[in-house]
């Protein structure tokens, strides 16, 4: 959801580490890299189901990493062990960036293995590898090994359903009928692995405040190094469950394309494109809506189970898994995946203000009491036509906010966040601080904008989604906003059109608008702030 690191992000540069053993890569560090990578591999050494792309990246890069029984197993799975790679030979340049991101890892508030996409958003290769690859080989189900140190499965039960009592009584133990998972999802298992393994670290991080933390690149034309805002972030970035998701949403596009499937590069060109087959929804703007519906919550508290009990029967010494019960197991599964689906899914992907170029604050922000109870909604009638692109939202936001501090005398933009027509919400003064969106009641609610004029049209369904339904349930969820908030066009607190006569009458049909008149609103006859 964010937290007070924003401020940071509007100046942020990063020293890059002194290593005199290192040769800096001369590549950026952007997914267009990556597409460039895997186009000279597919070049040299053709990409098929036959050939597992995970292991050509890493042997290309001569990196060949700590040994990983669970990515072993998989290789067992797909009858792909016997296959002898060689290192193929790259450009000094390409080879310099596939060791880069080969692996990735957070040492203190330095993420790596990550790069810049196109659509402003930070993925993680190493789990984005993996979801190609597992989408190549075309079946998903893998059997788990029958020797286990836990508590064996019935055999003889097949059932992919697992019941469980209520995720939020932290005390609650499995249905007695519970069966334990006799198979993984390929796709799934990165994912699954890490959020079990974080989850597993106790009752303390089930609401860890690093899930999902964002960061700051030092520069945006040719990233090098990002830095999290959050110095208490797990493994669980961003970036990382961008990488998860996105390999996912590819994987299981190759499982289901026609052959002969498109080659990798041409797939993430897509991807992080126009959209895949002409597809403007599949497409990395939209990954979490579209990780909502590939992924429910029962299937994926099955999957983190079973790769658990995958982990514990491959490695019966894991210092995490070690003696733990099948009960056990399944309500670090269940806490895990109520986490990622209500707090990651189900929030919208905000761009922090770094990603937009924010100018900084001027003067010293004051902060909200939170939770708040009202949500005002706007459009910024100038500019007038909806952003659709990461550059063009960018240049929209940085307009507004000079309009606002050179021109109104601001301290910074006014709004607390703004919806683009590009998936992505912006953030403006965020959730901790008073904006300047609704004179005189300011400090009693959140503003958020639509760019775009919507007197006369409606923004695009999807942005009209994420304002009516995902930012309200998300910040309820995380003690921002009550419960029984109230959300309000501007208008009816103002003097003023916005948010357009189109878009307000569309407001009057939504949950929790309140009909008072115009200007005239009989619950806040306290004295405006």
């Amino acid at each position: 959801m964010g937290g007070e690191g924003w401020m940071r992000g509007t100046e942020f540069l990063r020293e890059k580490e002194d290593d005199s053993n290192e040769e800096p890569a001369s590549l950026p560090l952007l997914m267009d890299s990556v597409i460039q990578v895997l186009a000279e591999l597919e070049q040299k050494a053709p990409v098929t189901e036959a050939i597992p792309i995970a292991p050509v990246w890493q042997l290309s890069a001569q990196h060949s990493g700590p040994h990983d029984p669970l990515h072993h197993f998989l290789l067992q799975s797909w009858s792909l062990q016997a296959i002898e790679l060689d290192p193929i030979t790259l450009s000094p340049e390409l080879q310099g960036l596939t060791k880069e991101v080969a692996r990735h890892s957070v040492q203190g508030r330095q993420e790596y293995g990550v790069v810049l996409a196109p659509d402003g958003s930070t993925v993680a290769v190493e789990p984005l590898l993996a979801g190609l690859e597992a989408g190549l080989q075309g079946h998903r189900l893998i059997n788990l090994p029958l020797d286990s140190t836990a508590t064996p499965p019935d055999a003889s039960d097949h059932s992919p359903d697992v019941r469980v009592t209520s995720p939020d009584n932290q005390a609650s133990l499995p249905d007695a009928k519970a069966k334990a998972p006799t198979t993984v999802d390929s796709l799934l298992v990165t994912l699954a692995r890490d959020l079990g393994l974080t989850f597993l670290q106790g009752p303390k991080n089930w609401s860890h405040p690093g899930l999902g933390a964002e960061g700051c690149w030092d520069q945006l034309s040719t990233p090098r190094n990002f830095t999290l805002l959050n110095a208490e972030a797990s493994p669980l970035t961003t970036a990382f469950l961008n990488g998860a998701l996105d390999g996912a949403l590819l994987g299981d596009y190759l499982t289901r394309a026609p052959k002969p499937r498109p080659p990798l590069s041409h797939l993430l060109s897509q991807y992080y494109g126009p959209g895949v087959a002409g597809d403007p929804t599949l497409r990395s703007n939209f990954r979490r809506q579209n990780g909502a519906t590939l992924i429910s919550a029962p299937a994926l508290t099955q999957q983190v189970w079973g790769t658990l009990i995958l982990l514990q029967r491959l490695e019966p010494a894991h210092p995490q898994l070690q003696g733990m019960s099948q009960e056990q197991l399944v309500l670090v599964a269940t806490h895990a995946t109520k986490e990622f689906t209500k707090a990651f899914l189900g929030c919208p992907a905000i761009h922090p203000r770094c990603v937009w170029g924010a100018a900084p604050y001027r003067g010293h922000p004051t902060p909200l009491r939170l939770p708040l109870g009202f949500l005002y909604v706007h459009h910024t009638y100038v500019p007038a036509l909806p952003c659709t692109t990461l550059a063009s939202c960018a240049a929209n936001m940085r307009s507004m906010q000079r309009f606002h501090q050179d021109t109104r005398g601001w301290d910074d933009i006014g709004y607390s966040f703004v919806m683009g027509s590009d998936g992505y919400m912006y953030e403006g003064r965020g959730w901790h601080w008073v904006g300047a969106h609704t004179r005189g009641y300011n400090s009693r609610g959140f503003g958020v904008a639509f760019v775009g004029n919507y007197t006369a049209e409606l923004p695009v369904e999807a942005a009209l989604r994420v304002v009516r339904d995902v930012l309200p349930r998300c910040a309820v969820r995380a003690g921002l906003l009550r419960p029984d908030y109230k959300l309000l066009g501007h208008r009816q607190l103002v003097p003023t059109d916005c948010p357009g006569d189109a878009l307000f009458q569309l407001l009057r049909t939504w949950p929790h608008f309140d009909a008072v008149s115009p200007q005239r609103p009989h619950y806040l006859s306290l004295r405006p702030i």
